[in-house]
Formats: structure tokens, sequence, C-alpha cells
């Protein structure tokens, strides 16, 4: 287990200290420096970050609503196992979601399409030099562009169940994008699907967003599983040497 480890300041406020100690462990997870089935103690985290039990526990507790941790009576924390099973559930429930908004899209008359649909245009229907290849920040946009098109279908309770599905698989889907080859055709995908949505060619459409989600999860399963690899061999005490 390795974590990364900042000294709190004593004058910060507890609310603050629970958020930033959350969005480290967050952090921690997602870049693999917690590996999944990793154990520890509240005890280790609060020396590894400088504070007190209380706002540890608080983080901990969050992470463990939103499935990144699991608690055991006196024995710990353990980061939740990947269940790869659990994500392609996930990701069939994202994919009738989004379906589902394209058709209602598709409906709509042209001079009804929202705002969300025009800012999406300007984000992604741009000149190659004009393309961003921050990683990171493609990542939040993509997430932004499929949210966007559920917001703008105009179905809050389906923009709702979608939200919280992304937020699930957010610690695989990410990884799409640590790939330059990846990012490069996130743009041209989102592109043709933004071009069919606004000629309506509906089935076109749904079909272009089927198989863009569905490359992006079979490339995430693939990076996710080298990743963990990588970072368990890191891990490994080295062997000794007989002399």
């Amino acid at each position: 287990m390795q974590l990364s480890g900042t000294p709190s300041s004593g004058k910060e406020r507890p609310d603050n200290l629970a958020q930033r100690i959350y969005l480290q462990l967050k952090d921690d997870i997602f870049e693999f420096r917690l590996l999944p089935g990793d154990r520890f103690s509240e005890g280790e985290i609060a020396e590894r970050v400088a504070a007190s039990r209380t706002p540890v526990r608080q983080a901990l507790y969050r992470l463990q609503r939103e499935g990144y941790l699991q608690v055991y009576f006196r024995s710990g924390w353990q980061v939740m196992p990947f269940d790869f099973a659990h994500f392609e559930e996930l990701y069939e429930v994202r994919i009738v979601l989004e379906l589902e908004a394209v058709r209602r899209l598709c409906e709509r008359p042209q001079d009804e399409h929202s705002d969300a649909l025009v800012q999406l245009q300007r984000t992604w229907l741009v000149q190659p030099e004009q393309r961003l290849q921050d990683g990171r920040e493609v990542s939040r946009l993509d997430e932004r562009f499929h949210c966007q098109l559920l917001e703008a279908a105009g179905n809050r309770e389906m923009a709702r169940l979608h939200a919280e599905v992304s937020e699930k698989i957010r610690i695989i889907r990410r990884l799409d994008f640590t790939q330059s080859p990846r990012v490069a055709a996130t743009y041209d995908e989102h592109g043709e699907i933004l071009a069919a949505i606004l000629s309506r060619r509906c089935e076109e459409a749904q079909l272009l967003l089927k198989t863009h989600i569905e490359v992006s999860k079979a490339e995430v399963r693939k990076i996710t599983l080298h990743m963990l690899h990588s970072a368990r061999q890191r891990t490994m005490p080295a062997p000794e040497v007989k002399t």
C-alpha cells in the first residue's frame, strides 16, 4: 500500500480537512497507490495525513457510501476489489439511457435543440489544431458530453440516474484518456455523433454512440488490468539474492 501524504494545517476547519482527506484518498484509489484489496486502519491514515481520526473517519465513510471502500468490524478498512461484472452492468444501464436520450433529441425539430447541444458543438466540432491533448481535461469533457446529452433530452430523472452511473464508472473510464490515439478518436466520434443528431439521423446516431461506448469500455478494461498488474509489480518486495 502506497499513500500520498500531505500534513494538515492545525488551523484547517474540520469539514475542509475531511473533504481534503476524502479527495486525497480517492485520488490514491484512482491512481492505484491504494490497490483493490489493500487493507489499512484509520490510525494509519490519520498518521499519514497528520490529522485526528474524526475527519479521517468522515472521509472513509464517504468513500464507503460511494462504493470504493468496505469496513470490517475491528478489522479496519479495505479497498473494494474490482468487479468487472458490476462495471459491465453499469455500462449497460448507461447505454440504455444514452440511446433513449439520442432518440428524444432526434425527434425534436432542429430549431428546438437546446443550448447544451450548441455548447457541445463548440467543444467537439473543432479543427484538429484546436483539440485539447491533456488526458485529464479531455476525460472531464468526455463525461460532460454524455451527461449533457441526457440533460438536453429533458428528463431530469434519467439525467440524475445517468450522473450516478457516470460517477461509479469514472474510476476506470478515465483511463481511456491515458492513450493519445483514444483522445483523438474521442473527438472524431463525438463529432460524428453530434452531426447525426443534428441531422436527425436517429439510427445512425444511436449506432455511432453505442459503438463509441463499447469500444471505450473494451479499452479501459485492458488498460485497467495492465495498470493493476504494473502497480502490484511495483509493490512486490525484491527477490533475495543468494550468495
